[in-house]
């Protein structure tokens, strides 16, 4: 009897000294439940009977309380969506990136460690010099064709690029240009310098620039705003605007000496005799357009009536502003208009007299050109000589 008990008693150390105690005295010690995580415990949604079994296993620490905690994790743990492939890649790339980047900067700080700083490398005669960057508070020479290199130069080249901006805040092209010609021509230098320094805003209308056509220019610069009071240069210069819609001055300036051998000169009593035949001839000849031989015909014809009634075509379209030419005195080329109130006044009393091609767009044309109006803009040296021409 001794001896079984003995043998199903176990042997327990108490104060340093061997005490037998029986088998069903011994309880094992119970396995500690490891806690979630406060992330994974955000995320978990679980019911509340599972939320309560696993808080009522947590208290209590029996071998069956620990077998529901366990069984309570893995239900939590079903609950939650598997990981899809994309997540998963993206993590593992992110660590492979990290320790990657780590290795690099290990290394080049190894490298890099092995220099000697107190002592430099000495130059070579004709080597090229590269740069000292400096890189986690270590100084190292890198390469010249590299990109760092290549973006610090394009930085340097724009700073370089702003500051001369800025030296030349307000200097125009045209100025620079007389500049240039100042300095490369010894012959009218003094008068270029003059201009460029007294009369530096007195310039051509902003609509002539340095790649206008030379006859064009001439055009600008002669006949431009020039008061008309000849009948015949009348109307040459209403034919002209009534050709120039669709088309540009320089164009129709080209072909100016074809229409004047196709309609006589611009004399008013021969062009309004032309016969159908005759026009038909000239279009073929010349290659104008028969429309606009017709309406030149017809104008003339018109003028003819009104010099019947005024005396003369030059009476008959100064009378509208007075015979004194309007000044506007415009500073931009973008405020000129194409059509003004009195451009549509004389439009309506020619189309009611018969004219043909005279809309308000084509008669301010033609008031520009014949210098009923002085377009000129006001820092340009042509508003002074038109406007004193139109005094005299």
């Amino acid at each position: 009897m001794c001896n079984s008990n003995v043998k199903s008693a176990g042997v327990a150390q108490i104060d340093g000294r061997p005490v037998l105690q029986p088998a069903g005295n011994r309880v094992a010690a119970p396995e500690p439940a490891r806690p979630l995580k406060k992330s994974l415990q955000k995320s978990l949604s679980m019911p509340a009977s599972l939320d309560n079994a696993a808080a009522a296993t947590t208290c209590t620490a029996s071998p069956e309380n620990t077998r529901a905690a366990d069984f309570a994790r893995a239900a939590a743990a079903s609950l939650l969506p598997p990981p899809t492939p994309a997540s998963v890649s993206a993590k593992t790339t992110r660590v492979s990136g990290a320790k990657v980047a780590a290795a690099r900067t290990a290394a080049a700080a190894a490298a890099m460690g092995g220099l000697d700083r107190s002592r430099k490398p000495a130059k070579k005669a004709g080597a090229a010099v590269l740069p000292v960057v400096t890189f986690a508070g270590l100084e190292a020479y890198e390469p010249a064709g590299s990109i760092a290199a290549a973006q610090r130069e394009h930085v340097a080249m724009a700073q370089a690029q702003r500051k001369m901006r800025i030296a030349h805040y307000g200097r125009t092209a045209s100025f620079s240009r007389v500049e240039g010609k100042v300095s490369a021509t010894a012959t009218g230098a003094a008068e270029l310098v003059a201009g460029a320094v007294t009369g530096h805003d007195e310039k051509r209308c902003s609509f002539i620039t340095p790649y206008s056509d030379p006859l064009y220019v001439a055009y600008h610069d002669e006949e431009w705003g020039v008061p008309v009071r000849d009948d015949e240069l009348l109307f040459e210069m209403l034919t002209l605007s009534g050709v120039q819609v669709g088309a540009d001055w320089t164009s129709i300036l080209k072909r100016r000496h074809v229409y004047r051998e196709a309609f006589s000169g611009f004399n008013v009593d021969a062009v309004a005799k032309y016969t159908e035949k005759q026009m038909a001839s000239l279009s073929a000849e010349f290659g104008l357009d028969l429309g606009t031989i017709r309406g030149a015909v017809n104008n003339a014809c018109r003028i003819s009536e009104v010099r019947r009634d005024f005396g003369s075509f030059s009476k008959y379209v100064w009378a509208f502003v007075n015979n004194k030419p309007l000044s506007p005195s415009y500073k931009y080329s973008r405020k000129i208009p194409v059509k003004t109130s009195k451009s549509e006044s004389i439009s309506k009393d020619m189309v009611r007299r018969g004219f043909r091609f005279v809309g308000p767009t084509v008669i301010h044309s033609f008031m520009q050109a014949v210098g009923l109006t002085n377009d000129h803009l006001v820092s340009c040296p042509r508003h002074r000589v038109c406007s004193s021409s139109s005094s005299a």
